[in-house]
């Protein structure tokens, strides 16, 4: 699978452009906020529907218009797909395959398989839960369309059950009945996300920790365990019970929505005890188990986004993935890079075919 070409219309701070890719590397050069993570954030719109560092459509129209397009031709499995995305302030986002309109925008999710790796990318490891879950659900949904639609129903569940809640609670009442219904879906639904997020886990596992071996040495012990309310025998009974709890904060304190994974060296959380190299090797892997994960799950290799990492990756770590860069194991990459000779250098080393692009005052120019 690649793009084959990328056109925008008033897309953040792009007025109009057309770019023609090279079915391998593509290289974007220029200053800090020149706009090349901005070319890599319309290949990730054109995949996913949405942008992959600012969750609001509206923020990514140019300053002073009204609208939005991004338009791309892919081939995937020596099928010709031309998407088109169109948002215009204060409208739905529509998104078309081959001039036929989605009813529905996660219809288009996992169509096209996508992996970005960008230097905010650490926080899955040093935030949060919500990161850790984001980060898995964002692949499990690209891999199987029926774990997200269960997913969207969960997540519509438990936000209406929260409005229940905070009514009563401001009301100064309860109704059990009103509730009964939403119970009872998050009940079922969190069991089947519960058993879909372990079925996973064990597959993935394989694949990251033969790629942090490869990376480390097989200095440490890798592994990753998923946490879960629901794995408890008493989950439906802790869920009934909690409801003063919930009534309290207004919010649903049981289910699938708490969970967490547990990414540790040799037993330790990597998170606390892991130096920055080994956060870095556990950083890269769990990204490259997402890259071949969907490159078996799919039977296509997914096109690659690799934004702004190299000041964020040691030698050692670079020449790792250029490796696999050498030896054809990705399909189509895009680099965006603010210093061009360093990229340069890296994929003269490889003798990979490439094609670069310079960014300057809003405008993208193939480099010869």
């Amino acid at each position: 699978m690649y793009l084959k070409n990328l056109k925008l219309i008033q897309f953040k701070n792009f007025q109009n452009l057309d770019l023609v890719f090279n079915q391998g590397v593509n290289c974007f050069f220029g200053t800090n906020g020149a706009g090349k993570t901005n070319l890599l954030d319309a290949i990730h719109y054109l995949c996913l529907t949405k942008s992959a560092f600012i969750p609001t459509d509206n923020h990514h129209i140019k300053h002073g218009e009204a609208f939005f397009t991004i338009k791309g031709e892919f081939e995937l499995q020596q099928k010709e797909l031309g998407i088109n995305c169109f948002f215009e302030g204060g409208r739905k986002k529509r998104f078309e395959v081959n001039g036929k309109p989605y009813t529905k925008l996660s219809d288009h999710i996992g169509l096209l398989p996508l992996v970005i790796i960008a230097p905010d990318d650490t926080e899955i490891i040093n935030g949060g839960s919500e990161e850790r879950r984001k980060f898995f659900d964002s692949m499990i949904c690209q891999a199987d369309q029926n774990y997200l639609q269960t997913l969207i129903r969960y997540q519509q569940n438990l936000k209406q059950r929260n409005a229940l809640l905070k009514r009563f609670a401001e009301e100064k009442r309860l109704d059990k009945l009103q509730l009964a219904p939403y119970d009872e879906q998050l009940l079922k639904l969190s069991r089947e996300i519960n058993q879909t997020r372990h079925a996973f886990l064990s597959e993935f596992l394989i694949h990251f920790q033969a790629h942090y071996a490869s990376i480390s040495g097989s200095k440490e012990l890798v592994n990753i365990e998923y946490l879960s309310q629901v794995d408890r025998e008493s989950f439906g009974i802790d869920f009934i019970n909690n409801l003063n709890k919930d009534l309290l904060l207004k919010r649903t304190g049981f289910g699938t929505h708490k969970d967490d994974f547990n990414f540790t060296f040799d037993g330790q959380p990597i998170k606390k005890f892991g130096s920055q190299g080994q956060k870095k090797s556990f950083f890269i892997s769990l990204k490259l188990a997402q890259f071949y994960i969907f490159k078996e799950l799919k039977s296509t290799k997914p096109i690659l986004l690799l934004d702004d990492i190299f000041d964020k990756l040691d030698d050692f770590r670079i020449h790792h993935l250029m490796n696999a860069v050498a030896n054809k194991e990705f399909g189509q990459l895009f680099i965006s890079d603010a210093r061009p000779e360093r990229s340069k250098e890296i994929l003269t080393q490889i003798t990979s075919d490439y094609k670069s692009f310079t960014i300057a005052n809003n405008t993208v120019v193939e480099i010869e």
